[in-house]
């Protein structure tokens, strides 16, 4: 039976109307929740690193909030809207490539995994996938809203990493651009949060008959 109510409108979006169910409406609130859960995780790692410092007790801190950061963003993953099937289950597995990367770097290292990957940049190998998923979700909301900050983070994310990975990124311009990321990915997640439900929920020109 499906829980579209009796009394449930009637949204008409740029390719044809439609109407959300319940479910629907939670699984955006849950999705947006695990955007700025991650986002918050992510900023407040980033601010401690630098203005702290890499000190023992920050990089320990980052692990854990590098797991929620990494929880969180499986929850939107799980919830998130891509009209695409497949594009939608490539980016979870990318985030589960990247979690078990995370584990494994995590159980074969005794440095703090923050620490292992900046002495190790091609642990991103592995880990990197788990922002290729991220990245995924930034560009969805690029050409889905036209975001401004998601373009922006598009092209951000890989360039930073793949700048860490290969090396020709000059180490004082990487806390600018990971500053920029922290700032850009909190100011989207928060944005998302009074966005009307159905807009997350929309048709595609895929889904009409």
């Amino acid at each position: 039976m499906s829980d579209i109510p009796i009394d449930n409108p009637v949204y008409f979006g740029q390719f044809g109307s439609y109407q959300i169910t319940a479910g629907d409406r939670r699984e955006v609130r849950i999705y947006r929740a695990g955007l700025a859960v991650a986002a918050v995780s992510f900023a407040l790692g980033t601010g401690l690193v630098l203005t702290v410092g890499p000190s023992d007790w920050v990089l320990q801190t980052l692990t854990g909030l590098y797991g929620l950061f990494a929880l969180a963003l499986g929850v939107s993953l799980l919830t998130i809207h891509i009209y695409l099937a497949p594009l939608h289950r490539l980016l979870q597995a990318c985030w589960l490539v990247g979690v078990a990367s995370s584990v494994d770097l995590v159980l074969a290292s005794d440095d703090p995994l923050a620490l292992t990957v900046y002495q190790h940049p091609n642990s991103l190998w592995g880990l990197g996938f788990l922002f290729v998923a991220l990245t995924g979700i930034y560009f969805k909301e690029a050409f889905c809203f036209n975001r401004l900050e998601t373009k922006f983070l598009t092209p951000l994310v890989p360039v930073l990493l793949l700048g860490h990975l290969s090396g020709w990124i000059p180490d004082e311009s990487k806390p600018v651009m990971l500053a920029m990321w922290a700032i850009l990915f909190l100011v989207f997640s928060l944005r998302k949060l009074p966005q009307a439900i159905p807009d997350d929920k929309s048709v595609s020109p895929w889904e009409q008959g």
